[in-house]
């Protein structure tokens, strides 16, 4: 039997389907790289549809391995595997941007375990104390996530530079902003949202296409969403991320880790209820413990079931110069990223992605996938190619055979 590796690409943070480039640009380009490797195998494509990056991420992370999970079961029919939980045809490479790459991890980690690191440390403890530490993997997963590929995803935080190179000049305006919103702080220890939003499971792609192609949402639903991110300004990207991310001041801000620069300040005037969902959902990037724990937890898969875990990150290069800020002090722009990037602790493999043209950190990271705003686009694609490949040099992928005739 013929085996298939299907890539399943997630947005990340007030993204959609066009994430990955218009008419599904790079999902192609990458499934003709790793095809191109892998031949042994069949390798498909799903774009997860549209979802609200707003309210509590575990309830998310479970819509989307719903969705998932009816996905894989459509094409191990497809292909009759005799028995698709003890030896699947299909595996599963999970593609996150931003935080997508988090949706990912969260995914492999509630599959392979059955529970979720999402609020399971109470992070007010002293001793930062487990309140549901995930047991040993399960090396019988279904569906088999094969590896968890993201882009530019912050698995340890935002670095706090992007606050500092790209907010501090609208400091005084967005503090006068946050003002108006108290108690705001209390979401950064994972409390639930006021108001919370109707939950909605994403519109399901068609069954993925037969050998080498790629699937399309003909019936994609097209949510409207009154409370849509205002689109990005010619303000170097921070018309769409925008400056929240100073709510408590300098000291709060690096303190989050840069996380509340994902929300827009232009919204705030959309009420207390638009900006506590959406803080709901990025909330967990200030939650230290639990990015910790996350990152070790996709460590041990890849150690003990062999899990690749990757993360292809933003770095500025000859564009961007360095900048002295009083609240990061001075960042060389050769060393200015979105992510924090792991330095001492065991973190996967995490390889740089240096754009030469763009000019800030937000910039480089919502311009990843276009080849006119990156020149360094060919060598990321191929960079995420070479990883995937090196995660299938296993004896599920030397197993795979021609698809034989049935009688």
């Amino acid at each position: 039997m013929k085996k298939t590796l299907l890539l399943c690409f997630i947005h990340g943070f007030q993204g959609d389907e066009s994430t990955f480039g218009r008419n599904y640009a790079f999902v192609e380009h990458l499934r003709k790289l790793i095809a191109g490797a892998l031949p042994k195998i069949d390798v498909q494509t799903v774009v997860y549809p549209k979802y609200k990056t707003r309210g509590e991420l575990g309830e998310c992370v479970s819509q989307f391995s719903d969705w998932l999970l009816n996905k894989v079961i459509d094409l191990e029919v497809a292909a009759g595997t005799p028995s698709p939980t003890i030896d699947p045809s299909v595996r599963v490479v999970l593609v996150g941007h931003s935080m997508g790459g988090i949706v990912a991890a969260e995914t492999a980690i509630n599959i392979s375990s059955e529970k979720h690191i999402h609020n399971s440390v109470d992070e007010d403890s002293p001793t930062k104390s487990s309140t549901a530490t995930p047991p040993p993997p399960n090396a019988l997963m279904f569906p088999y996530i094969q590896g968890v590929l993201a882009f530019d995803t912050p698995f340890l935080g935002i670095s706090p530079g992007v606050v500092a190179h790209g907010a501090e000049s609208h400091y005084a305006a967005a503090s006068t902003a946050i003002a108006q919103l108290s108690g705001l702080t209390s979401l950064w220890g994972g409390a639930k949202a006021t108001t919370q939003a109707n939950p909605k499971i994403a519109g399901a792609l068609p069954p993925a296409t037969g050998q080498g192609g790629s699937s399309r949402d003909g019936n994609k639903e097209k949510e409207k969403d009154g409370n849509k991110a205002a689109t990005a300004n010619s303000g170097g990207g921070w018309g769409r991320w925008g400056t929240i991310a100073m709510a408590a001041g300098a000291v709060g801000a690096v303190a989050a880790g840069g996380a509340a620069a994902y929300l827009n300040r232009e919204q705030i005037s959309q009420g207390f209820g638009w900006a506590t969902e959406h803080l709901e959902f990025v909330g967990c990037l200030a939650r230290k413990e639990e990015l910790r724990r996350r990152v070790a937890y996709m460590v041990r898969l890849n150690k003990e079931l062999g899990v690749g875990f990757g993360n292809l990150y933003t770095r500025l290069g000859q564009a961007a110069g360095s900048k002295q800020t009083s609240m990061a002090g001075s960042v060389l722009g050769s060393e200015r990223t979105f992510c924090v990037v792991a330095q001492r602790d065991q973190a996967g493999d995490w390889q740089q992605a240096v754009n030469d043209k763009a000019k800030d950190e937000i910039g480089a990271h919502v311009s990843m996938f276009e080849p006119r705003e990156n020149p360094g686009f060919d060598k990321l694609a191929s960079d995420a190619r070479d990883m995937v490949a090196s995660w299938l040099r296993n004896d599920w992928y030397e197993s795979s055979a021609a698809d034989s005739k049935r009688p």
